[in-house]
């Protein structure tokens, strides 16, 4: 019997698991696949208080290190449900194990829509990127191709389209879906080319694994422009559907919070990206951790 289980291994879970063991509490994180969470993506992370300049596995190794060495223990495996028990909560995992714990914080972070292309994941963290803030310095003076013509891709071009030398926009749609203040803002400002009602059919890339450029398909054409990096804004996809008999979730999967953290379940609690949130960076994910570590301490406290 745990009294915190933290399901996510992210940057809101692992934060969460440092405040839990803080306030002496027993923690368990169950990640499914990789500690630290999307930011292991990123090379080179900038915008982390307290390091200059950190690569995203790197960060996320530390916050690993910090959890344990607080006395946190960690597993890897994929939780699929959650059962109410009198004493608390059994959580269950796709191998058949299960773990008791007083209290459960659901950390679950988002997945970054791709395209499905060959060779996509070796070019994730290498040439593709989901996040100007993270990655754009990278392509300072160099071409970039935005897949993606809503707001979040609007968003990200506005960061970008003071960096770059030239960024492409390709859309699927046969317009931008974008807030037309957004799509002003970037399309007034430096080289911007948009192509509407396109397909990205492949990734082209250089003996040496390099990316050097993307291949389309406009109005029944095959092309191919050159770029030095892909920004794919083309939507997050929550994980959170087997966890919706106990927490809130809007329309597009994502946990509505109570009061930062709270659920509609007494000592089940949310924390980072699968929140319902308007700006998903580090920093916000390791606060919303330290507001469920705390509320689950306090609930622990009281009962």
């Amino acid at each position: 019997m745990y009294d915190i289980i933290v399901v996510g291994g992210g940057p809101a879970g692992l934060t969460a698991a440092i405040y839990g063991r803080r306030n002496a509490k027993t923690v368990l994180v169950i990640e499914k696949s990789v500690f630290g969470g999307q930011i292991v993506n990123s090379p080179k992370v900038e915008n982390i208080p307290g390091f200059d300049s950190i690569s995203g596995d790197e960060f996320g190794d530390k916050l690993l290190e910090q959890a344990m060495g607080q006395g946190a223990e960690a597993t890897i495996e994929d939780v699929t449900g959650i059962e109410k028990k009198e004493s608390g909560f059994i959580v269950s995992t796709a191998d058949g194990s299960s773990y008791e714990g007083k209290t459960v914080i659901l950390a679950t972070g988002t997945t970054h829509r791709t395209l499905g292309l060959p060779g996509e994941d070796d070019l994730i963290g290498n040439g593709i990127s989901f996040c100007a803030v993270c990655d754009g310095d990278f392509y300072r003076d160099k071409t970039v191709v935005m897949v993606g013509g809503g707001n979040s891709a609007f968003v990200e071009s506005a960061l970008l389209v003071g960096i770059v030398k030239k960024l492409i926009i390709l859309q699927d749609l046969p317009k931008f879906t974008a807030d037309q203040k957004l799509q002003d803002q970037v399309l007034s400002k430096g080289d911007v080319e948009t192509h509407v009602g396109t397909k990205v059919l492949a990734y082209e890339v250089s003996e040496d694994g390099v990316l050097t450029g993307v291949t389309y398909e406009e109005a029944g054409q095959r092309r191919t422009v050159a770029c030095d990096g892909v920004f794919l804004a083309v939507g997050l996809v929550p994980e959170n559907t087997a966890f919706g008999e106990w927490a809130q979730l809007d329309e597009r999967g994502y946990f509505i919070p109570e009061n930062i953290c709270h659920t509609k379940t007494p000592g089940i609690y949310v924390a980072g990206d699968c929140c319902q949130k308007t700006l998903r960076q580090v920093t916000t994910a390791c606060s919303d951790g330290a507001y469920a570590a705390i509320s689950a301490c306090d609930y622990l406290n009281d009962h």
